[in-house]
């Protein structure tokens, strides 16, 4: 009687696209946000200015993320279409240096060249381009840039960081606008980090420990800059 195992294996390399712009956004959100809420609390300024710093900067943050992430993913986007054009163009003028050279590139990485030459004839009968794109350019569907995806994300989720400052500054009392923004934002730090981290396949306690890091001294500065400010214009 035979046995039929299954191994299901989770890979992570079709989440590259989103996660990077998503990560980058909710960092981004949460440390520039929280570093304008405590630069601008700790200047003295009142609650009512605070809050409306803290939420200017969210929508702004939040279109600029998209912008800049549609802009240089559209730009990735357009040098695979070149790369393609050129791989499609000499597909039609020069087939066989084309099949050639697909099976170097299969030589080169182990094959004999009996069984190269073999498999770049048949994965050029199935998909000439295709092969190309995969094996010389790099190019495959699941790493393709999708500028649009990117730029959802990365304001989707820089909007979604930014609440937590926001909140905290809405919330707490004059006083303790800083620090509770600050421990806030920290926690937020931590969470997200380590969320990121895991579902990147790396150390949750790890990818924690540098958001927060980071994070903390983002926030040192601008609270040093806004008390230094408002020392000078009060």
């Amino acid at each position: 009687m035979s046995r039929h195992s299954r191994h299901p294996e989770l890979h992570r390399a079709d989440r590259v696209g989103w996660l990077r712009a998503a990560v980058l956004g909710a960092n981004d959100g949460i440390v520039s946000v929280a570093g304008l809420v405590v630069g601008v609390a700790a200047s003295g300024a009142p609650a009512g200015t605070v809050l409306a710093t803290g939420v200017a900067g969210t929508v702004a943050g939040a279109m600029s993320m998209a912008a800049g992430e549609y802009v240089s993913v559209q730009t990735q986007a357009d040098t695979e279409d070149a790369d393609l054009a050129v791989e499609r163009r000499e597909l039609r003028e020069d087939p066989h240096s084309e099949l050639e050279e697909l099976a170097a590139i299969y030589r080169h990485r182990g094959l004999a060249p009996a069984l190269a030459r073999q498999v770049a004839e048949q994965l050029t009968a199935h998909d000439a381009l295709g092969a190309h794109a995969r094996d010389e350019l790099g190019i495959t569907d699941t790493l393709r840039a999708r500028p649009l995806q990117a730029a959802l994300a990365s304001a989707g989720a820089f909007t979604c960081g930014a609440a937590l400052p926001v909140l905290t500054a809405l919330f707490a009392s004059p006083g303790q606008a800083v620090l509770a923004t600050t421990a806030s934002t920290l926690l937020g730090l931590c969470l997200t980090g380590a969320l990121a981290a895991r579902a990147g396949g790396a150390s949750p306690w790890r990818g924690a420990v540098r958001v927060m890091f980071w994070g903390a001294l983002a926030m040192a500065a601008a609270g040093g800059v806004g008390r230094l400010l408002g020392t000078h214009i009060t």
